[in-house]
C-alpha cells in the first residue's frame, strides 16, 4: 500500500492567511509551485500517494487564519494521510538571514527524523545553510494533525539569494524534499 503524504502549500494567495513577502515575491506563490512539483515527484513513484492542500494558485482555504489552518489539517486527517508536510518560506528583518530549517511537534516522534532528512537533503541540493530542526508544539498544523507532521521553512524570502533560488528553481526545493523523504524511508 502506498505511503500517503499530504503536502500543505502554506498560506493563501490573499488574506485570510496570506504569507510573507520579500524581494518582490510572495510566499504563497513559492509554496504553491514547490508543492505541485513535489506532488508530481511523489505520485510518479508507486511507493507514494500525494495530495495537495491547494488545487490552484488562486484557491483560498477558509475565511480566517484559524479556519484556513483547520481546513488544511482536517483535509489531511480525513484522508488518513500517513505524513503531513507544510511548505513555507522564512522571513526576517535581517536580510542576511539565510538557510533551511524545519519544525516538528516533538523530538520523540517519527516527524523529527523525517524533518532531519528533509533539511539535510534540501541543503545538499540547494547549497543553503542547514539551520536545523526545532520543536514547536504551538504551531497549529503540527498540533492538529493526527499523523507525523513537518513544517519546512525552505529558505528566507527576505534574503535576496534564497528568494531568487526559491523563485527561479522551485524544482530544486521539491527534489530536495523528495530526496529527504526517500532517505527517511531508505529508498
Amino acid at each position: 500500500m502506498a505511503i500517503k503524504i499530504f503536502i500543505d502549500q502554506g498560506h493563501n494567495p490573499v488574506n485570510p492567511n496570506a504569507g510573507a513577502e520579500g524581494n518582490g515575491l510572495r510566499e504563497q506563490d513559492i509554496t504553491y509551485s514547490v508543492g505541485r512539483i513535489l506532488a508530481d515527484l511523489l505520485n510518479n513513484n508507486s511507493a507514494f500517494e500525494a495530495r495537495l492542500s491547494r488545487s490552484s494558485p488562486t484557491e483560498i482555504l477558509g475565511t480566517s487564519n484559524t479556519s484556513s489552518l483547520s481546513t488544511r489539517t482536517n483535509a489531511a486527517n480525513a484522508w488518513g494521510a500517513d505524513y503531513f508536510i507544510s511548505l513555507h518560506t522564512n522571513a526576517s528583518t535581517n536580510a542576511s538571514a539565510s538557510g533551511t530549517e524545519a519544525y516538528v511537534f516533538s523530538r520523540n516522534s517519527s516527524a523529527f527524523g523525517l524533518a532531519e532528512d528533509i533539511v539535510e537533503q534540501l541543503t545538499l541540493i540547494t547549497g543553503l545553510n542547514d539551520r536545523g530542526v526545532f520543536i514547536r508544539p504551538s504551531l497549529y498544523v503540527l498540533r492538529k494533525t493526527s499523523m507525523p507532521s513537518v513544517l519546512v521553512e525552505m529558505g528566507f524570502i527576505t534574503n535576496p539569494g534564497d528568494a531568487s533560488l526559491m523563485s527561479n528553481e522551485p524544482d530544486l526545493f521539491a527534489l530536495g524534499i523528495y530526496n529527504g523523504i526517500l532517505e527517511y524511508f531508505n529508498m
